[in-house]
């Protein structure tokens, strides 16, 4: 399978307030985002002319901003409007878009107070994360080399470029041994998440899920939490000890790009896409599509 690089496509970027040929929206080799990893972004997903959870996505952009301490240059509201525009400029209905804000090239040094802050958004096609079938059997799964960071020694409620970093690492390690992704632990031994999803587990009907006190309170892990509270199931935040795993009979993962998928297997522990993890799966494929109402 031939891939298309990313640089050398047709279409449009938005790109700080204007739209752009794709193949122009570049950045000099020197700004300070990619020297630094000053720079946070969303991923999106627009179904039927839809972006799910827009602003709930912007706002959270504008937050990670914050806590990297730089200002987004834009509003919510014109931020949504360029998501919404970018989509419709390159005739998509169907999408994953990307809104990026990062440091430029004005200072390069750790010390970057004058740097311009840019924002581009991007959007292509992007079917379904995982195929049908993977996801009727459930992905594999090992464990990753790195720990997701304490608080205090990382801004773990940003989404930022950064944090990252340890996630491709340990996702290239497990593709290497056969497996779709790794689940990460926390600084303290916790299960955190897989490198790009949170993740769920269920016994005796009753749903467990990560008490997010030091990744991503995912908007996607916010949705199925708050879809199944309205199917009557009981949801539990809290922390879980990796050798727990052997008392779940299902597991699955939620993300923007991962929607949800079942889980059959992490490390030497097995699991079963059941009953709630599929009724799940489906009720939130309905939802983003608007086939569903939420309260």
């Amino acid at each position: 399978m031939s891939l298309v690089p990313f640089d050398d496509r047709d279409g449009w970027i938005w790109l700080d307030g204007q739209f752009v040929p794709w193949r122009e929206a570049t950045v000099h080799v020197l700004t300070h985002g990619l020297h630094y990893a000053s720079a946070v972004f969303e991923g999106e997903r627009m179904y039927g002319g839809e972006i799910f959870e827009l602003t709930a996505h912007t706002e959270r952009l504008f937050k990670s901003a914050e806590i990297l301490d730089f200002e987004i240059p834009f509003t919510v509201a014109e931020i949504d409007k360029a998501c919404k525009d970018v989509c419709a400029r390159n005739g998509l209905t169907d999408a994953y878009i990307r809104p990026i804000a990062w440091r430029g090239s004005e200072m390069i040094g750790v010390s970057a107070q004058n740097t311009k802050i840019h924002v581009a958004i991007a959007c292509w096609e992007w079917p379904s994360y995982f195929s049908p079938e993977e996801k009727a059997k459930g992905i594999r799964l090992t464990w990753a080399k790195y720990k997701r960071p304490s608080p205090e020694t990382e801004p773990v409620h940003a989404k930022a470029a950064g944090l990252y970093m340890i996630c491709t690492i340990s996702k290239h390690a497990a593709e290497k041994e056969g497996y779709t992704d790794a689940m990460m632990l926390d600084y303290r031994g916790y299960i955190a998440e897989s490198t790009g999803s949170n993740v769920f587990f269920i016994k005796d009907g009753v749903i467990h899920t990560p008490l997010p006190d030091c990744f991503l309170n995912g908007i996607t892990r916010q949705t199925v939490i708050r879809i199944a509270r309205e199917k009557g199931f009981e949801i539990v935040e809290r922390h879980i000890k990796p050798e727990e795993l052997a008392t779940f009979s299902e597991c699955f993962v939620v993300g923007s790009a991962a929607e949800v998928t079942p889980v059959s297997e992490i490390g030497e522990y097995t699991f079963r896409p059941g009953n709630i993890s599929l009724a799940l799966m489906d009720d939130y494929a309905r939802l983003v599509r608007r086939e569903l109402v939420a309260a």
